[in-house]
């Protein structure tokens, strides 16, 4: 498998909603019901928390 480009990269930081901290993003999560079904994870990109179903 390749590696994704930068554009590629980008564009998938972009689409996501982006959390100050691990904690606000485990928050987001917890209100809408899908704590257990989700993770926070630092984006390498724009430096913010993402959420994961990983």
């Amino acid at each position: 498998m390749k590696k994704p480009t930068a554009e590629e990269r980008k564009r998938r930081c972009t689409g996501k909603r982006r959390y100050r901290t691990q904690g606000d993003a485990l928050d987001a999560a917890l209100l809408a019901g899908v704590e257990r079904t989700r993770s926070a994870y630092p984006c390498t990109l724009c430096g913010h928390w993402h959420l994961t179903s990983r």
